[in-house]
């Protein structure tokens, strides 16, 4: 049988090490030899002996999603095999902490990560209830993150001298080490006017990098996620 749909690049090859790789743009190959974690559903293929369990975020957790909708269902998939993940068909990136390294990422942009890294949901500090949401999801330690995006993300570095101001329906995740706080881009005639649309952002200070995507939440895709 003959088809470009065998090409060299579509198909999976036998892992060589353990680990997540990405398998393409859209998708990505972890060789699980253990334990890793991977959002609730994200699985599209495996093989080997492998097991998939719901894994709880503990009570605390819990309770800040029942809060504020934000949080990350999460299975933790344990054995020896290969395992394939993926959403929606967005694109894929995979992040390498270090230790010391920390990224705050919005849990709709989380797809799957090392046992080794360490994950909590932590209040956005200035924030209050924006559209982004009061609670992100925090990884620290040294291991792998894959990040799913919907095309493809602007990274935007951020230094001491210029804050950058995004819109919380749109930003993905962030350098943890930077300073947030709500800020008012119009002013309250504008917005008795009808408004710009543009009202609120998320203010982003220090030093460090925030990644934004290039379309903003709508209201169908986050009852979705």
């Amino acid at each position: 049988m003959k088809s470009d749909l065998f090409a060299s690049g579509n198909m999976a090859q036998q892992a060589t090490v353990p680990g997540m790789t990405l398998q393409n743009a859209k998708s990505v190959k972890y060789a699980v030899d253990g334990e890793m974690h991977a959002r609730q559903g994200s699985m599209i293929a495996f093989r080997g002996d492998l097991r998939f369990e719901r894994k709880g975020q503990g009570l605390g957790g819990m309770f800040k999603r029942a809060v504020t909708g934000e949080g990350l269902p999460l299975m933790a998939v344990r054995g020896r095999g290969e395992a394939w993940f993926a959403h929606e068909a967005q694109n894929c990136f995979i992040v390498d902490l270090e230790p010391g390294d920390a990224l705050t990422v919005n849990g709709r942009n989380v797809l799957c990560f090392d046992a080794t890294l360490t994950y909590e949901i932590a209040t956005v500090k200035g924030a209050g209830m924006a559209g982004g949401g009061l609670f992100n999801s925090v990884f620290s330690g040294h291991g792998k993150l894959a990040v799913i995006c919907e095309g493809n993300p602007v990274v935007i570095p951020v230094t001491p001298h210029q804050p950058v101001y995004v819109d919380t329906d749109a930003v993905v995740g962030w350098s943890a080490a930077l300073t947030t706080s709500l800020h008012r881009s119009q002013s309250l005639g504008s917005m008795l006017r009808g408004g710009s649309g543009e009202a609120v952002q998320l203010m982003l200070q220090g030093e460090g990098f925030v990644i934004v995507r290039p379309s903003e939440l709508t209201a169908q895709k986050g009852a979705q996620s």
